[in-house]
């Protein structure tokens, strides 16, 4: 099973989600990012990218609750890079999750898809999807990176690598520590609806990406950085 990407749909992408169970969700899918090491992946690609001295503007895709940006937005205060974060999600229960667990932070957010993103920013610097693309069908990765590179942008990708151990082991630990049902489904699921290092470059092949970087990261994660061509 682990040759193949799975088709299965996660519950998470189901219509209908009681708040309660969805806010729940979020909360555990920080806590196992943070200690997971998972944001790290993120941070390391930003490091490489930003500057001190020119603002960006970065996106970010499927920004479910939030915790993703505010702990973007906390690591570039403490480094001092200069950037306006917004997050793009489609269900409005988790942009106004993310709208009251922001605090002070300066955060836009927007709850559409992603492709309509010209109807609110004028510009787009870079475009970050963590933990984004395994819900997506090839077809709709491959268009994803088309539409990054249409707007000279630098797409982020920091997701699941597809491995036994990854699997056994989210599997082990959402078992004996997640009191959600979403994420002790969600999490097992994710890793096997993840990728291969070379399925990833028949994506961004076929998308006309030609600067691209696909890196192995821990645990268990691909950081690729696709350049606007």
């Amino acid at each position: 099973m682990f040759k193949i990407r799975s088709t299965q749909q996660e519950l998470l992408d189901a219509e209908a989600i009681p708040s309660a169970d969805l806010f729940r969700n979020l909360k555990e899918l920080d806590i196992i990012n943070h200690w997971l090491g998972g944001y790290q992946v993120t941070f390391d690609a930003l490091n490489k990218l930003l500057d001190y001295r020119s603002p960006k503007t970065m996106v970010d895709l499927g920004s479910g609750g939030g915790d993703t940006l505010n702990r973007i937005y906390d690591w570039t205060a403490r480094k001092g890079f200069p950037i306006n974060l917004v997050g793009i999600d489609l269900k409005s229960d988790c942009v106004e999750y993310a709208i009251q667990n922001r605090g002070d932070r300066s955060i836009r957010y927007i709850c559409d898809d992603y492709q309509h993103l010209d109807r609110y920013l004028e510009g787009i610097d870079i475009l970050h999807a963590s933990l984004f693309c395994h819900h997506l069908t090839h077809s709709q990765l491959v268009a994803l990176v088309k539409y990054a590179l249409s707007k000279r942008c630098i797409l982020i990708i920091n997701d699941l690598e597809r491995t036994p151990l990854a699997y056994y082991g989210i599997l082990g630990l959402t078992s004996l520590f997640s009191k959600s049902y979403l994420v002790q489904n969600d999490a097992p699921l994710s890793v096997l609806r993840g990728f291969k290092s070379k399925e990833w470059k028949q994506i961004l092949d076929l998308a006309g990406a030609r600067r691209y970087t696909i890196r192995n990261k821990w645990a268990f994660r691909h950081q690729i950085i696709v350049y606007g061509n």
